[in-house]
């Protein structure tokens, strides 16, 4: 098993998945735009700010997340070839802190801000609140459906490095 092709197929994956962060962030952006400039009523101005401020947010987290995997895939070579053992025993310690932050926040605490939101739309009767409130779950939804693959993505590559692991220590 070739696990810097491995290391590189996943990095390269998630290469195609962050854009979206971006486009959704350009959307959301756009949505704003189209508030300020269309926005008749009091709750349609009232999406201005939290769309930019979610757009914004997205396009961070999307170029963000670009550019640490795109370096991340020239410096998997690196220390591949440095000391492949101590390289497989860095990646398998950060996909697991990867999976803990997955299942601390994005299963468990994105979840509850998005109840938190929707109760807020039921119980506080301004347009700001309730904009602010549907464009948090709007927003948080987005990261859910791409971290939701990108958990299944970093699962599936933890478990090769597993195995790489476990065969490596049946070779000594």
């Amino acid at each position: 098993m070739d696990i810097l092709k491995t290391a590189t197929d996943w990095a390269k994956a998630e290469l195609f998945s962050t854009p979206f962060f971006i486009l959704f962030g350009l959307v959301f952006m756009a949505a704003s735009l189209g508030f300020w400039q269309l926005g008749k009523t009091e709750m349609a101005r009232a999406y201005i700010i939290p769309t930019l401020v979610a757009g914004v947010l997205l396009l961070t987290i999307g170029l963000g997340l670009f550019f640490t995997n795109k370096s991340r895939i020239t410096q998997f070579e690196t220390a591949y070839n440095k000391d492949a053992s101590v390289f497989i025993e860095s990646e398998i310690s950060r996909a697991e802190a990867t999976l803990k932050e997955y299942n601390a926040i994005v299963f468990k605490a994105i979840p509850i801000i998005i109840i938190a939101a929707a109760l807020s739309i039921i119980f506080i009767n301004t347009p700001t609140w309730r904009a602010i409130s549907i464009t948090t779950i709007a927003m948080l939804i987005v990261i859910l459906l791409v971290d939701g693959t990108a958990y299944a993505r970093i699962d599936a590559y933890h478990k090769e490095l597993k195995l790489v692991d476990i065969e490596n220590e049946i070779k000594k």
